[in-house]
């Protein structure tokens, strides 16, 4: 009985990461680096929160907490940034820590080519009592509580007034989790697996006061759908903007937000999801909050 249980077990933790293991944003474009290291310091300087809560109608949703920061350092030519979050889904949490650093190449039409690594920390935890609850004295959760992992990352990206490009991959080492070390043999190993991101924004200016950017965000890794979001935010005088989303086979997404003084970011996103929920059922949506402090403009 316990082989069977432990092979279920192996196969949870397999298709949990191969699925996303990264923690994604319908923000995820105002919080510099959040997807890709070559941005760091591109655009501006910066320093923020951000909360999401998924599917708050059900217990042991999805929460994830993040503090991020990205700073340009034009006399140098470089940029640096980061972030650190708590991601946190039923009996399994993880937290870590991102460090970029981008380098940054000025082009003649006053556009700019960076290239970006990352290095990352990040701890896995299990809650074993809200698991032995269900599967009891499992070998397989016996063994470990915590696996500590490091990763790498790079990036490129082009950087215009109007327009933004960029590629990264994530999770380039692939480090294993190595959550079971007992006698009992698996076939598959739980380890982290690359995540390789693709963005692009067109800023268009209309009549000099109100601007609109299409962007898109595709995100693909190996025995896992690919995930592509794609939407528009329109901005009005630098002071106030909205947009729609939509997450291919997943959500649409409605978000809004105040610029203040030019310096201070209250903007807020409400996804409706569709699958693997629907709008029929309770608390199917998402949340999330930012608060974002321009340091230079």
């Amino acid at each position: 009985m316990r082989h069977y249980i432990l092979i279920l077990f192996s196969l949870i933790v397999v298709s949990q990461v191969e699925a996303q293991q990264l923690q994604t944003s319908s923000l995820y474009d105002m919080q510099g680096v959040f997807h890709n290291p070559s941005t760091a310091g591109v655009k501006n300087s910066m320093v923020g929160v951000s909360y999401r809560s998924q599917w708050s109608g059900i217990s042991g949703s999805p929460k994830t907490a993040t503090v991020f920061g990205s700073f340009g350092i034009p006399s140098m030519k470089i940029g640096i940034g980061g972030y650190i979050y708590s991601d946190k889904t039923g009996p399994t949490s993880r937290t870590g820590v991102q460090l970029a650093f981008a380098k940054h190449i000025v082009m003649a039409n006053g556009g700019t080519f960076s290239l970006g690594i990352e290095a990352k920390g990040q701890q896995y935890s299990l809650d074993r009592a809200k698991l032995t609850a269900t599967l009891g004295a499992d070998p397989a959760l016996g063994t470990s509580e915590n696996r500590f992992v490091f990763d790498a990352g790079f990036g490129i990206s082009y950087t215009g007034k109007k327009l933004q490009l960029g590629a990264s991959v994530s999770n380039l080492v692939q480090s294993k989790l190595n959550f079971y070390s007992g006698n009992l043999g698996t076939n598959e190993q739980a380890r982290l697996y690359r995540h390789y991101f693709f963005h692009g924004s067109y800023k268009w200016d209309v009549d000099g006061s109100t601007t609109i950017t299409p962007n898109f965000l595709a995100i693909y890794l190996p025995n896992a759908p690919t995930e592509i979001q794609g939407g528009v935010r329109v901005e009005h005088k630098e002071l106030f903007f909205w947009g729609l989303s939509f997450r291919a086979k997943q959500s649409f997404m409605l978000s809004a937000g105040l610029h203040i003084n030019k310096k201070f970011t209250v903007a807020y996103a409400f996804d409706i999801y569709q699958t693997p929920l629907s709008v029929y059922d309770a608390g199917a949506n998402a949340h999330e909050m930012l608060l974002r402090y321009n340091i230079l403009k």
